[in-house]
């Protein structure tokens, strides 16, 4: 069975084959989602995921009305928090994102909307490779400048392109894994 990284860690395997690529429309999901490639940056993803309960038990779950009302003191509870990655530009950053998620959805947006506006007219090819997945696009470029406009921060074009790639924005699973034509015709049915 082809996966697109080779792996025996379960956790990872799971993300992989029942996670990864998948249509996120949820504002909270994709918040959290959008957080944590900010998270990652730096570090492995296993690492993040291994560390991904703990961060949604920290950040109340990713509600953005919730993680929006954090101040100064939570930030510094939370840079004592072992179980999280403790770095507070990316602390920071995370209740800075919940703000900015909560001032789309006052002013009549989604989260959702605004990152699958970005979405590639043409579907790309699937990549033959890991060697082949792309780091950035031109519409994970413009999706990254566009955050920055609307208050985002951790959101250059690589982490935004990841994160197209982790909720379905983008089918990059390679040719032959064995989810990707599941994860394709779930894309499909999304985009209607």
């Amino acid at each position: 069975m082809q996966r697109c990284w080779p792996t025996d860690d379960q956790l990872y395997i799971a993300y992989h084959d029942e996670e990864w690529g998948r249509p996120v429309r949820d504002d909270r999901k994709l918040l959290e989602r959008l957080c944590l490639e900010g998270f990652q940056s730096g570090l492995s993803w296993i690492t993040i995921l291994r560390k991904r309960e703990r961060f949604r038990e920290a950040f109340a779950g990713f509600d953005p009305h919730v993680v929006a009302g954090f101040q100064a003191g939570d930030a510094d509870r939370l840079m004592t928090d072992a179980g999280i990655v403790r770095n507070r530009a990316k602390i920071e950053a995370t209740i800075i994102n919940a703000r900015a998620t909560v001032a789309l959805q006052e002013a009549g947006e989604t989260l959702a909307e605004l990152l699958w506006s970005f979405a590639p007219a043409t579907p790309p090819p699937a990549p033959a490779s890991l060697a082949e997945m792309p780091t950035t696009t031109a519409e994970s470029t413009a999706l990254a400048r566009e955050l920055k406009r609307r208050g985002f921060r951790f959101v250059g074009p690589t982490t935004a392109y990841a994160l197209m790639q982790a909720t379905g924005i983008v089918n990059d699973h390679v040719a032959g894994c064995i989810v990707r034509d599941e994860v394709e015709a779930v894309r499909a049915a999304a985009l209607g």
